[in-house]
């Protein structure tokens, strides 16, 4: 316990280095648990959304090149097909350019087998299947733009150019995108005269097993036809979207490790400046009858110390900030904390920093010779 308060006094002592260290140490843990905390929101992203029964087929060409819509009947047939829904994409615009969400036209009569665990109500399915101009939108997306169920809105076309006007009848929760919207695929055929672009086929099997196998018969149904198809797991179509940042999520974690390695090198630096100052108070710690390994560990107790300070400030500031990320991108979902996996590295490098970056000069000084630095010292 005297070790304890003695170490406390010695960080008392220079506040101000003491706080500018803790400072400095935060800041850099700070950016290393905001990078290293990317992956984790992808994870959330598809472990939110995707589901272990749904499949995405699509042209093998990319999405931007159309699936017949004859196709849906012949994905219906194949065994262990549970429902299948064609979708097209919108791209409708709310207000203005920057108002833009994801809205697509389904069919509003298999939409709920295909999509039952987006929290809708039955009754509301059936008003959806009802109304002409029904709509369902996402939970993040009626908060932004204060909608509420009953309420008429207009989307701008942009692929299609021109306007439809929908009527909320529901809120997707759940398992849905957050920022989304669906409306009738027929009230979207009926204001563009023609056959709508379908840009994928949804479909829900019947157990997760059996995911596989007709994945596989859908792909050789289609084998050299016209449109080729590619078909997914709906966890695997989320993923290939999140891939493409995959390679800025690994630049950030090796963004996040240097700088880690650059404030070891800073702490390091710092703590010989220390020890140098102290030297003959060191020196007369010995002559009193402290061991030299005592006196590491009181050195190392000391930088480590400020360096979980550093850390749990990081941590904390972290926290906060993916909180306000969360809410500026609804999409996500929100992360309530910062993942623990998160806060465990963050600490274990500040711990890392704290003694490695105080070993070297405080074995050095715990051993160095008492006569010798008395002397030293003018």
């Amino acid at each position: 316990m005297k070790f304890i308060e003695l170490v406390l006094k010695n960080l008392l002592r220079n506040r101000r280095r003491t706080i500018l260290t803790v400072l400095s140490i935060g800041v850099s843990l700070f950016i290393f648990s905001g990078l290293i905390s990317l992956p984790a929101v992808a994870n959330r992203i598809l472990a939110d959304t995707a589901s272990s029964l749904r499949i995405a087929t699509h042209n093998r060409a990319g999405l931007a090149y159309e699936l017949p819509a004859a196709y849906q009947q012949r994905i219906a047939a194949i065994p262990h097909v549970v429902a299948v829904s064609p979708e097209s994409w919108f791209g409708g615009i709310y207000h203005e350019v920057y108002d833009q969400f994801g809205n697509e036209a389904v069919d509003p009569d298999r939409a709920e087998e295909v999509w039952p665990d987006w929290g809708v109500t039955h009754e509301q399915w059936q008003q959806f299947r009802k109304l002409r101009t029904a709509c369902l939108v996402g939970a993040s997306t009626m908060k932004l733009f204060n909608l509420h169920v009953g309420q008429q809105i207009m989307l701008r076309g942009t692929y299609y150019r021109f306007p439809v006007t929908l009527t909320i009848v529901g809120e997707l929760t759940g398992k849905a995108p957050r920022d989304f919207l669906i409306f009738r695929r027929d009230y979207l055929q009926e204001a563009a005269h023609r056959s709508p672009f379908i840009d994928i086929f949804w479909l829900r099997v019947d157990k997760t097993e059996n995911v596989g196998a007709v994945i596989a018969a859908i792909d050789r149904e289609f084998a050299n036809s016209s449109a080729e198809t590619q078909s997914e797991s709906e966890a695997s179509f989320v993923a290939g979207f999140i891939g493409g940042f995959r390679i800025f999520i690994k630049m950030a974690e090796i963004l996040g490790v240097m700088v880690v390695i650059t404030i070891a090198f800073v702490c390091a630096n710092t703590a010989a400046m220390t020890m140098r100052e102290r030297r003959s108070e060191i020196a007369i710690m010995r002559a009193l009858g402290f061991r030299s390994g005592t006196v590491l560990w009181l050195l190392l107790g000391e930088s480590l110390a400020i360096s979980l300070m550093g850390g749990i400030l990081g941590c904390s500031v972290g926290n906060l900030a993916l909180r306000a990320f969360a809410s500026a991108f609804p999409s996500l979902g929100g992360l309530p904390q910062m993942p623990p996996e998160v806060v465990a590295e963050t600490l274990v490098a500040a711990a890392l920093i704290g003694i490695l970056s105080a070993l070297i000069p405080a074995r050095a000084a715990a051993r160095q010779s008492i006569v010798g630095t008395l002397r030293a010292v003018p």
